[in-house]
């Protein structure tokens, strides 16, 4: 009986120590963070990624960064990469927020958190969003298009519809300018990419002729919209509210007499607290489902927040 009992203690501490082991291995295994971007062809992008990749060097953490470039398969089959490579979470700014929607919900059925940043997705729960406060900031760019235009003027708007967070600002933009009785908004056509912008400000200008302010949704279509001005022969006629607050857009801003003001985004803070959230949500910490980063603006005065 004396012989089993010491036999039973000595198998007892081996296994404590067999699963110490193990413990400890667990403890030292890589995090790896799989992160899909829309693009890097917008110095936003450029700017979250690095951010992202400052964060997990100083965390010291593993960044595998896909790029879509704007393209949902291209995206869609980056995702699927990540959930076969058994990630331990998934940073997305989707290229379409409901096409996304069915890759989420297979990265979460292999239990992989979900974080998506800057765009979220419409029908499927992510662990956490972190985004500009776009609704915000189209209630801003209306108000500084009510400015420019003494509260009188026909507008048009270049849009991205299919991503919710310029839908979000659009409908900020909009319910602004509702206020204003004597400002109409007389066109909304899609621009996404900088030539097709550029395509939709020509069209809107050369079917309104009183045009008097083009909204454009992001940084492209704003610089697109000062070019298409400048080509009409109408220079300070026409004023330009733009959204991003990139260097070149803020330089635009300081130098062209068309282009009004730019709301300002902090992609920096977007890309860091989206790798804060994930490592949070993989330890098993609480972790606040909607972060939104308030934005600012840049007008020939500089900056305001």
């Amino acid at each position: 009986m004396k012989i089993f009992s010491k036999l039973g203690l000595i198998l007892l501490v081996a296994c404590m120590a067999i699963l110490g082991a193990c413990s400890n291995q667990s403890d030292d295994k890589e995090i790896v963070i799989g992160a899909s971007l829309l693009t890097q062809q917008h110095p936003f992008y450029v700017e979250l990624k690095k951010a992202m990749e400052k964060e997990a060097k100083a965390k010291g953490v593993k960044l595998e960064v896909a790029i879509a470039n704007q393209d949902l398969n291209k995206q869609l089959s980056d995702i699927e990469d990540f959930v076969t490579k058994n990630v331990d979470a998934i940073v997305l700014s989707p290229v379409d927020s409901k096409g996304v929607v069915a890759a989420i919900n297979k990265a979460k059925a292999a239990k992989i958190p979900v974080i998506t940043v800057d765009v979220p997705a419409v029908g499927a729960t992510p662990d956490a969003h972190i985004a500009t406060d776009n609704y915000t900031g189209g209630k801003m760019a209306g108000e500084e298009m009510a400015k420019a235009l003494g509260e009188k003027g026909n507008v048009g708007i270049i849009d991205y519809p299919t991503v919710q967070s310029v839908i979000d600002r659009v409908k900020g933009f909009k319910d602004a300018i509702s206020k204003y009785p004597n400002i109409k908004i007389v066109a909304v056509q899609p621009g996404i990419t900088r030539p097709e912008a550029l395509t939709a400000a020509q069209n809107m200008i050369q079917a309104n002729g009183d045009l008097n302010g083009i909204f454009g949704f992001g940084d492209d279509a704003a610089l697109a919209a000062v070019t298409a001005i400048k080509s009409a022969g109408k220079s300070g006629k026409i004023h330009v509210i733009g959204f991003d607050g990139m260097d070149e857009a803020k330089k635009a801003v300081k130098q062209d007499q068309s282009f009004y003001s730019v709301i300002t985004q902090h992609p920096d803070q977007i890309g860091q607290q989206g790798l804060q959230a994930a490592l949070k949500v993989i330890k098993g910490e609480k972790v606040t489902k909607v972060i939104p980063i308030k934005p600012g603006v840049f007008s020939k005065e500089g900056e305001k927040n």
